[in-house]
């Protein structure tokens, strides 16, 4: 059956490929999943991050060390109160459509992202008052309150800027033809199958992007990935599996790029939306027991041969934020046992355990699943299409969602979104005052050592409720052929296509 889909994968490639123009250069980039919406205010996955990294700029990006840099804007300039933060814009940007990139138009797309009733972007802005045009190419930022993670926020789908024309056409549809002003411009989507872009003219930066046009594939099995990649059907993969490192590594026509991520991967427990109203919505003992039984190093080793680091946090060990007055505990099934007990479970306890189609986040799963047995609990994994989990866990239809975030580069851009009481990806609606006062102080300051002692009490209260149980942090796995040159391995995961070449 693999082979099958093999063969008919690459008889699509090579039907569509020769309907290309012969003398144009295509860049295709396989995904280990079909993105959600295209729309920077309401998407929410990493893979579609990929996708906006080609057509979407941002005010700024980050560099291989995490530095901020300059995209759409110039420089920027926080008053002494910290409630206002000046952007000077880049002259000479164009949208995909023509129109011009100016403070008018960052103005609508921030103020978008702020007040569209479906946008994921809400808390990550949720201390901006309004904007301020001061001249042509000048926006001022007003708070109402000081906002330390306002600048980590704009590198990413929060400071990506949007043709206010084609919104104001589009309406609720942009999604379907979003215009940005990227290096390439939308072309076309075909769901589960491609996604086509072609380079854009009058980029503002257009000197140093060398490919005509870039499709991405989502191609959930990891195995046909690799495959396709290693015969020419793909010049680049994301999220190679940790089992497949030696052979990319052996193949002389490819290139393995690898680092640390900045995001986790947890089990998410649904606690204010269970319909059910089961014993592990109910209970923090209940959680921390199915927590005492997972072995994370035994995990990592079992399926990504000791690649990946384990992890309890919604930082990993190295981060500067780690608390390390909370380290990684061991698997103690004994004590599991005992919780269970003083709660008053009737064992085996059935749990629903959503989980997205692929073999890596499926063998997780079953291990998950095996070690847990152990302590009383009978997991029922399902397997769920990647973006339809995203819609089931909106609903409220699971008890535990196991889910990777890719991570922000400040920690509250890996916890307040999902912690934070009716925060929009706060899917297993969990909620406590105390943890929300301290996210939001922790918004208030700047300096590094007040923020921590802040997020290690943060980290006490989530740590015993349990309303995420992180396992591990991934090891970025990018595979690309040697034809392509200028690739640069990024720490947030994403493929910065300006400046790649194909020989």
């Amino acid at each position: 059956m693999r082979f099958w889909r093999l063969a008919v994968l690459m008889t699509a490639l090579v039907t569509w490929c020769g309907t290309s123009a012969r003398a144009e250069t295509t860049l295709r980039i396989g995904l280990a999943e079909d993105p959600d919406i295209l729309d920077p205010s309401v998407g929410r996955t990493y893979v579609g991050r990929i996708v906006f990294s080609a057509f979407c700029d941002k005010l700024f990006d980050i560099d291989e060390k995490l530095n901020i840099v300059p995209q759409l804007a110039l420089s920027y300039e926080n008053s002494a109160d910290g409630k206002e933060m000046t952007i000077r814009l880049r002259p000479g940007v164009k949208f995909h459509d023509g129109e011009p990139f100016d403070a008018e138009a960052a103005k609508f797309s921030l103020e978008r992202h702020l007040t569209l009733p479906t946008s994921f972007r809400k808390p990550e802005l949720a201390a901006l008052d309004h904007v301020d045009v001061v001249d042509p190419l000048t926006i001022k930022l007003v708070l109402k309150t000081p906002y330390s993670p306002l600048i980590a926020q704009l590198t990413d789908r929060a400071g990506m800027m949007v043709s206010p024309k084609a919104v104001k056409e589009a309406g609720d549809k942009f999604g379907l033809h979003p215009v940005c002003a990227g290096p390439y411009k939308f072309v076309e989507r075909v769901q589960q199958d491609r996604m086509v872009f072609e380079k854009f003219g009058d980029y503002w930066n257009k000197d140093n992007v060398f490919i005509d046009r870039i499709v991405f594939l989502p191609i959930v099995d990891a195995t046909v990935r690799l495959a396709n990649l290693k015969s020419g059907g793909l010049d680049l993969i994301e999220r190679v599996l940790a089992t497949d490192i030696k052979d990319v590594r052996a193949d002389k026509r490819l290139v393995l790029s690898t680092a640390p991520e900045l995001g986790y991967l947890g089990l998410t427990i649904n606690i204010g939306n269970d319909k059910s109203k089961g014993p592990l919505s109910q209970s923090e003992k209940v959680r921390q027991a199915l927590d005492l039984s997972i072995d994370r190093e035994a995990l990592n080793q079992v399926v990504f041969n000791g690649e990946f680091t384990p992890g309890n946090q919604w930082v990993s060990p190295t981060h500067p934020y780690y608390q390390k007055a909370f380290p990684v505990r061991g698997r103690d099934v004994a004590k599991a046992k005992a919780l269970l007990k003083e709660a008053g479970v009737t064992l085996p306890l059935a749990i629903d355990y959503m989980v997205p189609k692929g073999a890596e986040n499926e063998a997780v799963a079953q291990v998950v699943q095996s070690m847990a047995a152990e302590a009383g609990f009978d997991i029922k994994i399902r397997v769920v299409e990647f973006a339809t989990t995203f819609k089931q866990a909106q609903a409220g239809e699971f008890q535990v969602f196991q889910i990777n975030w890719s991570g922000r580069i400040d920690p509250d851009g890996n916890s307040y979104v999902f912690l934070h009481t009716k925060a929009p990806q706060n899917d297993g609606g969990y909620s406590n005052a105390e943890a929300d006062k301290l996210m939001e102080d922790a918004r208030l300051i700047n300096d590094p050592a007040q923020r921590k002692a802040i997020y290690e009490k943060m980290t006490k209260i989530v740590l015993n409720d349990e309303p995420i149980i992180y396992l591990y942090h991934r090891t970025l796995l990018i595979a690309h052929s040697v034809k392509v040159e200028g690739y640069r391995q990024m720490p947030d995961g994403l493929v910065r296509v300006v400046g790649l070449k194909l020989k």
